[in-house]
């Protein structure tokens, strides 16, 4: 009686409270039931109080991972309070982030036998700080992107001007004319394969992609970050790559490589121009002797002054100018190190440089494997390929036309540069065995595609590969993320693409042809 008095007066106590509240139950075996749930709590989380009460509070905490949960249990099992911060289920199926408080409560002696968990609403300051993260990250690219621009101006230029002298050596004809337009292309190749590498590099390090832990190798994400710096740094220092060996970490690709391009730029910040033979900014990896994978990123800079060291981690604290840096980089950088288990260090010394070390707890050997921007597709073997019929839908007239030229000698190919035109051409009955389809598209786009023929010819669906440039919005990476199909990425390697409808081919079985005069005439503007 005494420990349900307690219970109705707490209950009492917090049905007015802003906070949503729950209360809940320990039963014989560790079991728990909620007992009690404010409106707040209620009204937050979607769910009628009939609906809370009698159930499993662990079930609200499904987001988290199962050896948060278990940690937790055991905690107030043992009496011990928890304050974290977690993802609640909402009814509606999305994700509530939450400030917790958990605690025990001895209603009758020594016996734990409820907890209460006070949850404060922090959806929107997660939604801030996400912002503030992405506006960080795209900061640190821009501060490079004059010396990006001239790495990509570089091969440009030699793309350019060995495509204009390929250009003349056809018009001149003869075999001498062939083979200096021949030399000519494999300079233009090489310059196009340089610009599409430096892209790449700039996708890994600005890119809104999923933040869901895979295995990250620290090693293969040092390279393109200091690509991206290599030019603007140039003119202060020489910079260094040590490789050591190093653990594999679970963590986000993205985050971790913003993290690292951070501190490079910091380090290049720190080094005025005009003496590059005497600087030097190193980046080392090692393994520390607990385990952990180390990154060092060390400068022969100014050195930070013993006053502003225990500062600079601050947010919005900075002792740059204005035009160098928000005062966010370094707090930003401490808070994602430390979502993934692990410390950001440094030393230094007025004069002598400084050393940012980022110190991350090995990876668990069941780790899922790295997240990706979107499915890559690998280069396969083509097979024996038999002659297809093709669809290319993408809204670039030019890119449409070269995949036309690029496949046409080998398999009967339809271009169109409208979504809403490839889905009458299925409506009319046309069938293809290969259907080649832009992601992002006006109007009607590759989703609205793919899910048009879901609905009305599933056995096309099953054949399309999609090709993106890249610049995907959230709704349709969750899209891709969604179903079963491949994805090649812009700008998409003739090998690959040849391979990958080879490989398509095999899977299906021919079908009787329809004429190519039927399908261009059954929609205007359509190509073949």
């Amino acid at each position: 009686q005494r420990a349900v008095g307690q219970l109705q007066l707490l209950g009492t106590t917090v049905r007015s409270v802003h906070e949503g509240v729950l209360i809940a139950e320990v039963r014989a075996g560790g079991a728990l039931r909620t007992v009690f749930a404010n409106e707040a709590l209620c009204s937050l989380l979607g769910y009628q109080l009939a609906e809370l009460v009698g159930q499993d509070p662990c079930s609200l905490y499904g987001a988290q991972e199962p050896e948060f949960r278990q940690r937790t249990r055991q905690s107030l099992l043992a009496g011990e309070p928890v304050f974290a911060e977690v993802k609640l289920t909402h009814k509606q199926g999305g994700l509530v982030w939450s400030e917790v408080l958990l605690s025990p409560v001895r209603a009758t002696g020594e016996d734990i036998t409820h907890f209460v968990a006070t949850h404060r609403d922090i959806s929107a300051t997660k939604e801030l700080q996400a912002r503030l993260v992405a506006a960080e990250r795209v900061a640190a690219v821009g501060t490079l992107a004059a010396g990006v621009g001239h790495e990509i101006n570089n091969p440009l230029a030699y793309l350019v001007l060995n495509l204009e002298a390929a250009e003349r050596g056809l018009s001149q004809g003869g075999m001498s004319g062939m083979r200096d337009a021949m030399a000519n292309m494999r300079g233009a190749l090489e310059g196009a394969e340089r610009i599409r590498l430096i892209v790449r590099d700039l996708q890994v390090f600005s890119r809104q992609g999923s933040q869901d832990p895979g295995l990250v190798d620290l090693n293969a994400l040092v390279p393109p970050a200091v690509r991206i710096i290599s030019h603007a740094l140039r003119h202060r220092a020489r910079l260094v790559e040590e490789f050591g060996p190093v653990p594999r970490v679970s963590g986000s690709e993205a985050r971790l490589g913003q993290v690292l391009l951070n501190l490079l730029v910091n380090a290049m910040q720190a080094i005025p121009e005009g003496n590059p033979s005497l600087n030097e900014v190193r980046v080392r990896t090692s393994t520390d002797a607990s385990g952990r994978a180390r990154v060092d990123v060390v400068d022969s800079g100014a050195g930070i002054p013993a006053h502003v060291l225990p500062r600079i981690f601050e947010a919005f604290y900075t002792t740059k100018s204005s035009g160098e840096g928000t005062g966010l980089g370094l707090a930003i950088c401490q808070q994602i190190v430390r979502a993934h288990g692990g410390e950001l260090e440094v030393r230094s010394e007025p004069g002598r440089g400084s050393v940012f070390s980022v110190l991350l707890p090995p990876a668990r050997a069941h780790a899922p494997a790295p997240p990706r921007p979107l499915p890559r597709v690998s280069l396969p073997q083509p097979p024996a390929a038999r002659r297809g019929r093709v669809l290319v839908v993408d809204d670039e007239p030019r890119l449409a036309q070269s995949m036309r030229l690029l496949l046409e000698p080998f398999h009967d190919v339809v271009t169109t540069t409208r979504g809403s035109e490839a889905l009458a051409l299925v409506d009319a009955g046309h069938r293809f065995d290969v259907i080649l389809c832009d992601l992002q598209m006006p109007e009607t786009d590759g989703a609205a595609v793919y899910q048009h023929l879901c609905a009305h010819a599933p056995d096309l669906a099953a054949r399309v590969v999609f090709i993106s440039g890249g610049a995907y919005t959230p709704e349709s990476r969750a899209f891709i993320d969604s179903v079963p199909t491949r994805v090649l990425e812009k700008p998409v390697r003739p090998e690959l693409l040849m391979g990958t409808v080879a490989t398509a081919l095999a899977a299906v079985e021919p079908e009787p042809r329809v004429g190519e005069a039927s399908a261009v005439a059954a929609v205007g503007g359509v190509r073949h």
